[in-house]
């Protein structure tokens, strides 16, 4: 993939939720919520301080990310639907 993000933004692979319930009922797509869970494909450098240091990303390629629900940018790159957004609306790494 061809994508590189700037300073502390990052790519991420939303992760959709099941179609079927737990009892069985299929949900279509209007009725699903939006996922607030994915996959880091592309991190940035990081942020400058104001002293103009690097400060390094706490997240890295791999990592499975809880963040906000209607954070970051939708795009669509190579038929995929990928999420930009900044570090700090990432709100938990996943174990």
């Amino acid at each position: 993939m061809n994508i590189k993000p700037l300073a502390d933004r990052v790519v991420v692979e939303p992760i959709e939720q099941e179609e079927v319930t737990a009892g069985g009922i299929i949900l279509p797509e209007t009725a699903k919520e939006k996922p607030q869970q994915g996959k880091i494909i592309a991190t940035g450098p990081g942020r400058t301080d104001d002293q103009g240091k690097r400060v390094e990303m706490e997240v890295k390629v791999g990592d499975r990310v809880l963040y906000a629900k209607y954070s970051g940018t939708e795009i669509k790159l190579d038929g995929k639907k990928l999420l930009i957004l900044r570090e700090s609306d990432i709100l938990a790494v996943l174990a």
